[in-house]
């Protein structure tokens, strides 16, 4: 709990390339420019929370975001901690509310045979790597097709 206001808002993180993650947040709309905000996360009840070791800072110095490397996320779940200072004073904000998204990469190994006889070709290719979607059910594709 802290001061009305204090906590962080739209809080959001954005995984891409596999393994790495961007988080983003505004600061509390009654945050004084003297306000720190500081991002721990874990990703099982097992280990102990990881502070950020790379800030995004705004204009004041303050902290609005966090780039993280080698992420992963097996168990579908993040738990994430911010703890506001103000003069000496802890403000923790506890979140509750938050998105965790993934850009994906295109599928691999694409590759096209066409035979003129039978008009048609055949695509293959394999799933996208990704830093926690194990089923490859999961994906659906569009494919589209060009005449040259």
């Amino acid at each position: 709990s802290g001061m009305n206001g204090t906590a962080i808002e739209n809080f959001v993180c954005v995984i891409f390339n596999v393994s790495f993650m961007n988080c983003t947040w505004h600061v509390g709309s009654t945050a004084s420019g003297e306000t720190q905000y500081y991002l721990y996360w874990k990703t099982s009840r097992k280990e102990d929370f990881t502070g950020c070791q790379n800030y995004i800072k705004d204009i004041y110095g303050r902290h609005t975001g966090c780039r993280f490397q080698n992420v992963t996320i097996e168990n579908k779940r993040a738990d994430f901690l911010i703890n506001g200072c103000k003069k000496k004073l802890l403000l923790i904000n506890c979140i509750s509310n938050y998105i965790v998204a993934e850009i994906l990469t295109p599928p691999i190994n694409i590759t096209v045979n066409c035979t003129e006889a039978s008009r048609s070709c055949e695509i293959q290719w394999q799933p996208p790597r990704t830093s926690h979607v194990k089923r490859h059910g999961c994906f659906r594709y569009e494919i589209v097709i060009e005449n040259k």
